[in-house]
């Protein structure tokens, strides 16, 4: 059962999402909304420079991709919150004091490592005494806290990958607290799931390490199994060319956000994409089928979508990203014609612009003909029909043997939107003017 979930998505310190932190972000969120759950948003941690947004870029891809959530955790506002924890863990036992530098520590993994060793943390600090740690403060150190993991097996049963077990003795203990005071996200987000009452939450396949050790930290702070993991394989890119894509970056390409969403919730699900809204999205969407072999980034794939959620879109919802001077009558006449909507300035070049048509050889005389029976203005959507039936009958070529040579000439293109919704836009004068030119 998924309903009642309470899903979490944190987001990067700075920047834009990228597709793979997108891509687990939007399964976080329709893993929530499929049974009327609910979304947290976990902003910046708190090591991040002051005076940053502490939104940003990710929170407005977020928004723009159409997730929405219904609580926001603040790491900066929740410093004694997290300070309280800590000490209640340093009682416990689980914090402890380190004061070894990241030089010293090294060092030591490469001894181990030179020696056939595991490079696992050594737990050397466990052994410094309440004296000894006084004599390094009374000199000026500052101890960093490492949580003591509790060296068990920690087993749960994964949404995606079933029965999974990460054996606790193989990882470091990690460092939660540094020498400042500052809460590591490690440490901080344990908290604020234990704190905020966190049950579900999509992960990927490359962080069941850290899985284990979040549970772990669940378990010293007191709380219970309530939470729920999912580990999807991690999303590949094996185009070197859009390795490290943003949101933002496809977003200023005119990639549509209902076509990123369906490409990004069906990489890897074993479905088809479905160019829906995420709530519709999230109405039928299950994890069972994540579980299959690493995701591929398709461009491919996307622009398809692209194309086709372009040509669903109406004027007023592009009419700020075409260019200037682009009218309703354009849009509706080149829509659906390209994979990106930045590639729209092309086509207003050609119904408004002076573009230069190239020499069409073979095709002089024919256009010449084609020239000489260019109708009389003003031009409607029937100019296409009444001037390919001049052309029919006196030259014996048909709509579609002369579409391709008059295409060419007249928008520099050998595919495009229909010449019967072009022509009017493009006019009289401009089409006389390339007819000449490519007929040279």
């Amino acid at each position: 059962m998924t309903a009642h979930i309470r899903a979490r998505i944190s987001l990067p310190p700075a920047g834009s999402l990228h597709l793979g932190s997108a891509r687990l972000a939007l399964l976080n969120w329709l893993l929530a909304r499929h049974g009327g759950g609910q979304v947290l948003l976990r902003l910046a941690d708190p090591a991040a420079p002051a005076g940053r947004n502490e939104a940003g870029d990710a929170a407005e891809d977020l928004t723009w991709l159409g997730l929405d959530w219904d609580d926001v955790i603040r790491p900066a506002e929740r410093l004694a919150r997290y300070g309280e924890a800590a000490e209640a863990l340093k009682r416990a036992g689980r914090l402890y004091p380190c004061l070894e530098s990241e030089t010293e520590l090294r060092a030591k993994r490469d001894w181990r490592v030179r020696r056939g060793k595991s490079p696992v943390y050594d737990r050397a600090m466990l052994k410094l005494t309440p004296d000894q740690l006084a004599a390094a403060e009374a000199g000026g150190k500052r101890p960093y806290w490492r949580f003591r993991l509790s060296g068990d097996a920690v087993a749960w049963t994964d949404r995606v990958l079933g029965r999974t077990e990460v054996k606790l003795a193989s990882i470091s203990d990690p460092v939660a607290v540094q020498a400042d005071g500052t809460p590591l996200p490690v440490f901080a987000t344990a908290v604020d799931d234990l704190d905020f009452g966190v049950t579900g939450i999509v992960r990927g396949a490359d962080n069941v390490g850290g899985s284990g050790v979040h549970l772990d930290l669940l378990a010293a702070l007191g709380g219970g199994t309530a939470i729920r993991l999912a580990h999807v394989p991690q999303l590949r890119v094996e185009d070197a060319r859009f390795e490290g894509l943003t949101v933002r970056r496809l977003r200023g390409d005119g990639v549509r956000p209902v076509a990123l969403t369906a490409h990004l919730a069906a990489v890897g699900s074993g479905r088809a994409a479905e160019l829906r809204e995420p709530l519709d999205l999230a109405a039928t969407f299950d994890l069972a089928g994540y579980g299959g072999a690493a995701p591929v980034f398709d461009i491919g794939q996307l622009q398809a979508l692209n194309r086709r959620a372009l040509l669903a879109c109406d004027f007023a919802s592009v009419a700020t990203r075409l260019p200037p001077g682009a009218t309703e009558a354009f849009w509706l006449a080149v829509r659906g014609s390209f994979d990106l909507l930045g590639e729209a300035a092309g086509w207003w070049d050609v119904v408004a612009g002076s573009i230069v048509p190239p020499v069409i050889e073979g095709e002089a005389m024919f256009l010449r003909a084609a020239l000489a029976l260019l109708p009389a203005e003003p031009w409607t959507c029937e100019v296409w029909a009444v001037w390919s039936r001049a052309l029919q009958g006196a030259t014996g070529r048909g709509p579609e043997a002369a579409a391709g040579p008059l295409r060419l000439a007249l928008t520099g293109e050998d595919h495009g939107p229909e010449l019967s919704a072009l022509l009017p836009l493009i006019g009289r004068a401009r089409a006389a003017q390339r007819l000449q030119l490519a007929a040279a």
